[in-house]
């Protein structure tokens, strides 16, 4: 067993840490705010970010950086994509090289476009750097309710260590070799997700969801194979599997956005409203950007974008997506 270190309290690094300490590993949780990380032990429970979830007297939870990772064998970083460049780089001086850092964030970095994997290698260029992603909400992973996931790092030895290390009978990991595809998988989904929200918002059906997450899919691979990544892997965990899960399940914090939306909320208030970090926003600039530099047609991604951003209607953005030329289902 492993002594582990989860950077990041919110629904997700509290949800692993509560995990991998009920399989016997030693876990530290840092939050970046004192209060908090008080709070949480002092009611072993993470009440704003995963209430329910019964925390273990024996995780420690931290404030000081340098007590966080000290002596850890694994690094956890689960810090939303926004953050995550200033968190890393503020551990970066406590963090030894060779250490295995994995990242469970799924963003993109606005502005320079890069995966968070590409984030983390500029913050730390000696340690091995691995991402773990697939359909796996915090709530039910805190409940031990079995999940599948995807780990990928450069070095296969190292993720084949975390699945090792991490694997147990409600969390079972897959290994990849195409940590490209599985993170532009996990990051575009939501916000085909907010797509599918805003359709449930509006009062459209079953069908229109289905040809939002389908024809979704189809633009997140088209993209991802242009970057490198391969095609087989959106069909996976971290593609079709995320994609639906998030588009579907009312713990998707990106859906539960899309939904207020649809109903005619304003972007401001919508993210008051859910009260958490919703990746799907903070992504759609950097997914429409990148279709523009790799020249992939992007038409939700597109339409999302316009809606967010650009004051368009939901409805007519719907309208004019269904309008577009005919083409052939194949078409890439």
């Amino acid at each position: 067993m492993k002594k582990v270190t989860v950077i990041g309290s919110g629904s997700w690094g509290t949800a692993l840490a509560v995990m991998l300490n009920k399989y016997g590993h030693s876990v530290t949780i840092w939050s970046y705010k004192k209060e908090e990380a008080d709070r949480i032990k002092s009611e072993n429970e993470n009440k704003e970010f995963l209430p329910g979830v019964k925390i273990d007297k024996s995780i420690s939870v931290v404030n000081d950086k340098q007590e966080a990772v000290n002596n850890a064998d694994i690094i956890i970083t689960a810090v939303p994509s926004k953050f995550v460049r200033q968190t890393i780089s503020d551990f970066e001086p406590y963090i030894k090289p060779e250490q295995v850092i994995v990242n469970v964030g799924k963003g993109l970095e606005e502005g320079s476009l890069l995966r968070l994997s590409q984030v983390l290698e500029e913050c730390l260029p000696n340690c091995k750097i691995c991402t773990l992603v697939g359909p796996s909400h915090a709530e039910e992973v805190g409940k031990n309710i079995p999940t599948a996931c995807v780990v990928s790092c450069a070095d296969i030895k190292t993720a084949k260590m975390i699945q090792d290390e991490f694997m147990n009978e409600s969390f079972r990991i897959y290994t990849s070799d195409d940590m490209v595809g599985i993170e532009l998988g996990a990051a575009l989904k939501n916000v085909i997700a907010l797509a599918a929200g805003m359709n449930d918002g509006i009062g459209f059906g079953d069908n229109t969801k289905a040809a939002l997450m389908t024809r979704g899919l189809n633009e997140i691979a088209r993209l991802g194979v242009k970057m490198g990544g391969k095609r087989e892997t959106f069909t996976g965990l971290s593609g079709m599997g995320d994609l639906i899960v998030t588009c579907t399940s009312m713990h998707s914090r990106n859906r539960r956005a899309g939904i207020l939306l649809g109903q005619g909320k304003s972007l401001d208030e919508t993210l008051k409203e859910v009260h958490m970090v919703v990746e799907g926003v903070n992504t759609a600039k950097a997914a429409y950007d990148l279709s523009v530099k790799y020249d992939v047609d992007m038409p939700i991604i597109k339409a999302i974008n316009d809606v967010l951003f650009n004051g368009k209607d939901r409805k007519e953005a719907v309208v004019e997506l269904m309008l577009r030329v005919g083409k052939a289902e194949t078409d890439w």
